[in-house]
């Protein structure tokens, strides 16, 4: 499949009713590092790949303050590569989880917590306002089982005073969106879903109804639900793309508020991704993919 593209080509979506970014965007975890164990990447790198980005057309990043490895962190990486930011840039932040000793995110921020972490993703991100900040529920387990209405309208006070653009909830269940959604709106929802783990097709059907945004973490397979690259091969020999372009394709083609945002350390990898927003499966290539 021909690289030559930009993330246009894959559509957009109007966000929060005021924001409209391109639907494929990017994703930043793995700029420090390939996992949170992993060993640390070239900075250098890191800059070159955002700002590739930004030339194919990529005006969505995702991002947190948790997304580090030794000195080496996302978001100041993100603010040496773009700053000063052009006004079609959404960059979307998490705050909730908190850092051990070793680095690793495995706390939960208490309200009056959150505050401190929304600072400090204006300080190294260099902003004034974060256009927009996901309430990151929980470790990698599945979503539910906890209220997060107090944390969230924690944040919504910090969305009031100005600090914040838009609100968004990540890792959640039905009964949880609904929570939030009592507390402040909800212009997006950052939960687990790709080709071979679509659980949580409800939710994503709600959002679609209510004009919410839904972002998938690991798009490409990842955490405890890899995707099997043996079921994609067929389609993707068909288009003479990759397995990842094909995965990122049937996201997109999934649902019109889908936001795809594919995260890696390398300028090849950023190039196949931004193509697959031109890859356009058939509907036999989706009753394929579904098995």
């Amino acid at each position: 499949m021909m690289t030559n593209m930009t993330a246009a080509a894959g559509g957009d979506f109007l966000l929060g009713g005021d924001l409209r970014i391109n639907r494929l965007g990017f994703g930043a975890m793995r700029l420090p590092a390939g996992t949170f164990g992993g060993p640390t990447r070239d900075p250098r790198t890191g800059v070159a790949v955002l700002r590739r980005a930004m030339e194919l057309g990529v005006n969505h990043i995702d991002t947190a303050g948790f997304y580090g490895r030794g000195d080496v962190h996302a978001n100041e990486l993100i603010r040496e590569a773009l700053s000063p930011y052009g006004e079609d840039l959404l960059i979307a932040t998490k705050v909730g989880p908190l850092r051990d000793a070793a680095g690793m995110p495995s706390g939960q921020a208490t309200p009056d917590q959150l505050r401190g972490l929304v600072e400090e993703d204006l300080r190294t991100l260099g902003r004034d306002r974060l256009d927009l900040v996901y309430l990151r529920v929980g470790g990698m387990a599945g979503p539910g089982g906890a209220s997060i209405a107090d944390r969230f309208a924690a944040l919504a006070t910090l969305r009031d005073e100005g600090l914040i653009r838009h609100l968004g909830v990540s890792n959640v269940d039905a009964a949880q969106f609904a929570e939030a959604r009592s507390v402040a709106p909800v212009a997006a929802v950052q939960n687990h879903f790709h080709v071979q783990h679509p659980g949580d097709i409800e939710l994503l059907r709600q959002c679609e109804e209510l004009g919410v945004a839904y972002v998938p973490f690991f798009p490409l397979g990842g955490g405890d639900r890899p995707i099997d690259p043996a079921r994609l091969e067929k389609v993707a020999a068909r288009h003479q793309a990759t397995i990842s372009q094909v995965a990122l394709a049937w996201l997109l083609g999934t649902s019109p508020v889908m936001l795809a945002i594919p995260g890696t350390g390398s300028l090849d990898h950023l190039e196949e991704n931004v193509a697959a927003a031109g890859l356009e499966l058939t509907g036999a290539d989706v009753q394929e993919l579904a098995g």
